[in-house]
């Protein structure tokens, strides 16, 4: 994977910034993605965000092997906080993370999302997060996509400025993705069922706290939901 050619993973998340967007990526590690989208005309404009030095300094030297520092700009920052008002950012991409900790840091300084009008993110795991995050902060999930790269299944999520009313089997599997079901789909739930009830076979032979019980009723409501859909 390179600036010029991306990982299916990426190139995915790529296709839903709009044209001639100003778009921050945060977590941006090398910064492929954002030279990627300049690249191919997509944006003129980008935020390469990096909390780690070792990765920003990454990311600085692919810019300037790229000879894009006229359009990228680099910053080492926590998080949304490499996004300030004047840079105009219409799109944020956040990928390689999981669910709850991409939710954690849109959530940190929501001010820094007042110009943004598209979220795409790319969770690792726990997609549910962001709905869940969206659903709570005037956002609403407008597409997705799930698809499996080096035996890894991940979700990419689209979001804008608007309310929804999702179900507990949409914010758990997704609007979009429980309505196509497709192969990658079928695949990851069918997978989730099964490990949740290894989970349940392991806890039955402990102590039934509390605890212990709340966790049982939990996972059998998420294997009826997952069973439901996949029905």
């Amino acid at each position: 994977m390179n600036a010029q050619k991306l990982s299916k993973r990426l190139q995915t998340v790529a296709a839903y910034v709009p044209q001639n967007a100003v778009v921050a990526d945060i977590g941006s590690d090398h910064a492929y993605l954002p030279c990627y989208l300049v690249h191919q005309g997509i944006v003129q404009k980008a935020i390469a965000g990096e909390v780690v030095k070792g990765p920003y300094e990454s990311a600085c030297k692919e810019v300037r092997t790229e000879q894009l520092q006229d359009k990228i700009t680099v910053r080492l920052a926590d998080g949304m906080e490499a996004v300030e008002h004047e840079d105009g950012v219409t799109a944020v991409t956040i990928a390689g993370m999981g669910g709850p900790l991409i939710a954690s840091i849109l959530n940190k300084d929501l001010t820094r999302l007042q110009t943004v009008e598209r979220l795409i993110l790319q969770p690792n795991i726990h997609a549910m997060a962001i709905r869940v995050w969206a659903k709570q902060n005037g956002w609403k999930v407008i597409d997705e996509a799930i698809l499996k790269e080096d035996r890894k299944i991940y979700e990419v999520l689209v979001l804008e400025h608007g309310t929804e009313d999702l179900t507990e089997a949409e914010l758990l599997v997704g609007p979009y993705l429980m309505r196509e079901k497709n192969d990658v789909f079928v695949e990851k739930w069918t997978g989730e069922v099964k490990q949740w009830q290894q989970i349940l076979a392991s806890i039955a032979e402990v102590e039934q706290t509390e605890a212990i019980q709340e966790k049982q009723k939990e996972l059998h409501a998420k294997i009826a939901i997952v069973k439901d859909v996949l029905a």
